[in-house]
C-alpha cells in the first residue's frame, strides 16, 4: 500500500482529490434528506433531484479547480485549505437552494444549510482519516525518531503541532524548568521537569532532545546542552524567529571587548619617534614572529622604517598569517619582507640568515611559554628556550649583529615551573654575553649590545586569561580560575611591544629592563569583570539565577599565587618613565658553560628529572614541585 502511495504523481493524487470531493456531494445531499423528517423519502426526493444534480456537481467541480483544492496535499491541508473547502459547500448549497427553488423539487432551506455543513464536515473529515492512514503506513514502514522538545513555551508547542505530521519524527513530551507547566498537557504531550529525563529517556527510548528556548541566553542554553550531552543525549537547538528572517545573528552572543577595558587604568600609547632611529633603516630579524608578542613587534618596527624585516617562525600556519598580514601594508613601501620557516636551535640555519641578511638588530621573541605545556614537557621546552637563545645570541656576536633584545618574563624570577626557569636561564645566557661584549678572538664576543626586557601578562595573547575565559563563557561556563587569592600583572600587548622597543633602543648592554605595569589584578575579579562584559551575570550562592559561574579548580603544577618582577628590590630608572633596570647578580662564564654542560648531557639522555636538578642548582630561587620531588 505505501509503495502504491509512494509511486502516484502528484496530478494523479490531486485527480483522487477531485474525484472524491465531487463523489462527497451527492452522499451529503442524500445524508441531509434523511436527517430531515420529509413528506416523502430521501430516495424519492434524490431521484427528483437528478435533473439538476450534474449542474450543481458542474459548478462545484469549476470551483474546485479555480481555487486549486485538489493540488493541496494532505500533509499541507490546514487552515488555509479548510477555508477553501468552506467556500466550495457554500457555493454548492447555494446553487442547490437556487436550482430547487427554480426547477424543484421544493425542499426546505435548512436542509440546504445542513447539507454545507455535512459536506464540509465530510471534506475535512476524510482528508484527516487519509492523512493517519498513510502516516501510520509510514509509521510502521519507516522507524521514526522519538525526540524530547526542552521548553513548553510558544516556539515549543509550535514545534510539536508541526512535528505532528512528520513522517520520521515522534514527539514525546516536553520539559521545561517553569514549575507551573509541569504536569500540564499542552497540544496533547505531557510536561514533565528537567530531573525526570533520565527516566523519559529510558522508559520511551529517546534519543535526542530539541532545544525550544531561543530567547533563553546563550550560556543557559549551553549549560542545557551539556547536561543533555551527559546524558548520552543528541541537542538540536531551535533558532528563533527573528535569528530565521534574519533580524538577529545565528551566532554567539559573545563579541570580543578591547583588552585594555580590564586594565583598570587608561592603555599607554607611547610614540616611537624617541626610538625609531634604532631600527630605521636597519635589517631586523624578529624570532617568533607569529606569535602573540613576536606579530606585534614586526606591526611596530615597520613603522620606525627599517630596511629589511625578517620573520623568523617556527609554525608554518603563524608564519604565513603573519607574512600576508604585513605584505598587504608594505605595498609600495621599499622595506623588504622575508619569511624564514626554521627554528632558532638549528646554528647551521641560524648562522646562514644571519649572514645571508646580514642582520643589524635581532628581537628574540621565540619561546614555549605555556607553563602547563613545558611542565609537562620539560626537555622540549628546555631545548627551545634555552638553547635556542644560546644558539642565536651566539650566532648574534659572531656575524657582528648590532642589539640582540631579549623578550623575557615575569616568570623568570624565582621561578616554580620549568618555563620559568628556562627564561631565567636564557637571561643568564645573555648576561654572561653582555659581560665578555668586546672580547675578540676564537670563539668570542664581538661588540653586540645584549640587553632583555622583563614583563607580566599581556592581555589578549595566546594562552592568556581573557581569551580562555571568552571561550568559556561562549560554551556557556564555567569560567575557571585556579585561586581566588591569585594575581597577576598585566598590560596590552601593543604597549608591552612599545616598550621593549623603547628599552632596546636606550640599552648600553647587559641590562635588565623591567616594565612598569601597574597594580596586579585579582584574576577572580577579571573573570568578574569578562562575564558581566559580555552581557551576562555571575551564577554563585547569593546570586542562583546567574548566567555563568566561576569555579575554582586550585593552582596548576608550578604555579604561583602571585608573580616578581625582580630578583631584588634595586630598581634604578631610566629615561623613560615606565621602563626601570634592575640590578642582578650573575654567574661567572665558567659556571654558565657549567650549567649549560649539564643541561645539554640531561636533554641529550631523555632525563627529566636530571633537568630539574640542572634547574635547582642553578637557578635562583626555583622551588621544585612536589610530585618532582618524590619521584626524584
Amino acid at each position: 500500500m505505501l509503495k502504491f502511495v509512494e509511486v502516484l504523481s502528484r496530478q494523479q493524487k490531486a485527480s483522487i482529490f477531485f474525484t472524491m470531493d465531487l463523489a462527497l456531494l451527492p452522499v451529503a445531499f442524500y445524508l441531509a434528506l434523511a436527517l430531515q423528517e420529509m413528506p416523502v423519502s430521501a430516495l424519492v426526493l434524490m431521484g427528483q433531484m437528478l435533473p439538476i444534480l450534474p449542474y450543481i456537481l458542474l459548478l462545484t467541480a469549476g470551483v474546485i479547480y479555480r481555487l486549486g483544492l485538489s493540488q493541496v496535499q494532505l500533509i499541507a491541508y490546514e487552515r488555509h485549505a479548510v477555508s477553501m473547502s468552506a467556500l466550495v459547500t457554500v457555493v454548492a448549497s447555494g446553487s442547490g437552494a437556487l436550482l430547487c427553488s427554480l426547477f424543484g423539487p421544493e425542499i426546505p432551506l435548512g436542509v440546504h444549510v445542513v447539507f454545507g455543513l455535512l459536506y464540509l464536515l465530510m471534506m475535512v473529515g476524510v482528508r484527516a482519516v487519509m492523512l493517519q492512514v498513510v502516516l501510520a503506513l509510514y509509521r510502521r514502514a519507516r522507524p521514526r525518531r522519538r525526540v524530547l522538545i526542552y521548553g513548553a513555551g510558544n516556539t515549543g508547542t509550535q514545534l510539536a503541532q508541526a512535528l505532528r505530521s512528520h513522517e520520521g519524527i515522534d514527539p514525546v513530551a516536553f520539559v521545561d524548568d517553569n514549575k507551573s507547566l509541569q504536569g500540564l498537557r499542552l497540544v496533547g504531550l505531557p510536561v514533565h521537569s528537567p530531573a525526570h529525563i533520565p527516566e523519559l529517556v529510558k522508559a520511551g527510548d529517546i534519543s535526542r532532545v530539541l532545544l525550544a528556548m531561543p530567547s533563553q541566553s546563550q550560556p543557559k542554553q549551553a549549560q542545557i546542552i551539556q547536561r543533555m550531552q551527559k546524558l548520552g543525549l543528541e541537542v538540536q537547538a531551535l533558532p528563533s524567529f527573528a535569528q530565521l528572517i534574519g533580524e538577529e545573528a545565528l551566532v554567539e552572543k559573545l563579541t570580543p571587548v578591547p583588552p585594555q577595558k580590564f586594565l583598570r587604568r587608561e592603555a599607554r600609547k607611547l610614540p616611537l619617534h624617541g626610538c625609531a632611529s634604532s631600527y630605521e633603516d636597519r635589517i631586523v630579524l624578529v624570532s617568533g614572529a607569529g606569535g602573540s608578542i613576536g606579530s606585534e613587534l614586526c606591526r611596530q618596527v615597520l613603522t620606525c622604517g627599517p630596511r629589511k624585516l625578517v620573520l623568523y617562525e617556527l609554525s608554518e600556519l603563524a608564519l604565513y598569517t603573519i607574512h600576508q598580514e604585513l605584505s598587504q601594508q608594505l605595498e609600495g613601501t621599499g622595506i623588504e619582507l622575508v619569511p624564514v620557516l626554521g627554528s632558532v636551535t638549528d646554528p647551521r640555519q641560524v648562522r646562514r640568515v644571519l649572514e645571508r641578511h646580514q642582520v643589524q638588530v635581532v628581537l628574540h621573541a621565540a619561546a614555549y611559554k605555556h607553563v602547563p605545556l613545558v611542565e609537562a614537557n620539560p626537555l622540549a621546552g628546555l631545548a627551545n628556550n634555552v638553547f635556542g637563545t644560546q644558539t642565536l645570541a651566539r650566532a648574534a656576536a659572531e656575524f657582528g649583529v648590532e642589539r640582540f633584545i631579549l623578550i623575557s618574563s615575569d616568570k623568570a624570577v624565582r621561578p616554580t615551573n620549568v618555563m620559568g626557569a628556562s627564561k631565567r636561564m636564557a637571561e643568564l645566557i645573555v648576561q654572561d654575553l653582555a659581560s665578555r661584549s668586546g672580547e675578540l678572538g676564537d670563539g668570542t664576543v664581538g661588540d653586540t649590545v645584549f640587553t632583555m626586557v622583563r614583563f607580566g601578562n599581556v592581555l589578549g595573547s595566546s594562552g592568556s586569561v581573557i581569551p580562555l575565559f571568552q571561550e568559556q563563557i561562549s560554551r556557556g561556563g564555567p569560567v575557571t580560575v585556579t585561586d581566588t587569592r591569585v594575581k597577576r600583572y598585566f598590560m596590552t600587548i601593543r604597549e608591552a611591544v612599545q616598550l621593549v622597543l623603547q628599552a632596546g633602543a636606550e640599552a648600553r648592554g647587559g641590562e635588565v629592563f623591567v616594565l612598569d605595569m601597574g597594580e596586579p589584578v585579582s584574576i577572580l575579579n577579571l573573570a568578574r569583570q569578562v562575564i558581566e562584559s559580555a552581557g551576562y551575570s555571575v551564577r554563585d550562592e547569593d546570586h542562583p539565577e546567574g548566567d555563568i559561574a566561576i569555579e575554582i579548580i586550585g593552582l596548576r603544577p608550578g604555579e604561583k599565587l602571585e608573580e616578581e618582577l625582580t630578583l631584588s628590590s634595586e630598581l634604578t630608572t631610566t629615561a623613560h618613565p615606565k621602563i626601570f633596570c634592575a640590578r642582578e647578580s650573575v654567574l661567572s662564564e665558567i659556571e654558565v658553560a657549567a650549567l649549560l654542560r649539564a643541561l645539554r648531557q640531561a636533554v641529550a639522555a631523555g632525563d627529566d628529572a636530571g633537568a630539574r636538578q640542572v634547574i635547582l642548582r642553578w637557578v635562583e630561587g626555583y622551588v621544585q614541585p612536589q610530585a618532582d620531588r618524590k619521584t626524584s
